[in-house]
């Protein structure tokens, strides 16, 4: 995510009445790694929109200590729509705790491709607006007494054209369903399920081949999302 807080709050029409004072401003970043702070959109307690920030992974409930909090979270950076409601780490977050989680883009290594081998996809708008992933947060108290607050992903089977690179994507959601999924009142699965269904949902989505530098954390600058060639035994679209 590279764009500053004042540009998501304009973007996404959100409350500014504790946000601007409290809000650090993450650096911007290209290449996200578990563990690392992101930006998400929820509803706060009046029921507007807020943007805050939270570690990337959802920490498990049960967590003891520091440890297992960052153990947590690096298989918890993804929750899939088939099991979020029933895996433990999640099921209690998806009932209540919903957001938004904005990026520029993402990679995607492609695994459907017919090459010799993988190859990164960085994917974005067509209109190069923000992305906007249907997640869930939760918050941990760590045996210190620091409030921790962590969220994560929730992916779908993927959709043409992005099937075409790899089998499971992020879960976008449009505008008109926002605030739905923001409303922790709403705690009845069936109900949270049909505002992740979305007819045609990678529409207005793009992606390009990109450079296999994207493979390691240190790596972080806006050249990782230059795009690059292919090569002939290898197409797409």
């Amino acid at each position: 995510m590279s764009k500053l807080p004042a540009h998501l709050i304009e973007e996404f029409e959100i409350h500014t009445g504790r946000t601007l004072a409290s809000l650090p401003i993450l650096p911007a970043d290209w290449n996200i790694a578990p563990t690392k702070k992101i930006y998400i959109i929820r509803h706060d307690a009046e029921g507007q929109r807020e943007l805050v920030t939270a570690s990337w992974g959802l920490i498990a409930p049960w967590s003891k200590s520091e440890a297992d909090a960052v153990k947590s979270q690096s298989i918890a950076i993804n929750a899939r729509t088939e099991s979020v409601d029933e895996k433990p780490t999640f099921r209690s977050a998806f009932k209540s705790r919903r957001c938004l989680i904005p990026a520029d883009g993402y990679y995607e290594w492609a695994t459907e491709l017919a090459a010799p081998s993988k190859r990164p996809f960085y994917i974005s708008r067509t209109d190069q607006r923000t992305l906007l992933f249907a997640g869930i947060w939760d918050r941990w108290i760590s045996p210190s007494g620091e409030i921790r607050e962590s969220a994560s992903i929730i992916t779908r089977e993927a959709v043409s054209p992005l099937a075409q690179i790899h089998h499971r994507m992020p879960t976008f959601l449009p505008k008109d369903r926002w605030d739905a999924w923001l409303d922790s009142s709403l705690s009845d699965v069936a109900q949270i399920r049909k505002i992740m269904d979305v007819a045609s949902p990678a529409d207005g989505i793009q992606a390009h081949p990109v450079s296999k530098a994207v493979n390691l954390v240190r790596n972080n600058g806006p050249e990782l999302t230059i795009p690059v060639e292919l090569g002939e035994p290898e197409t797409l679209f």
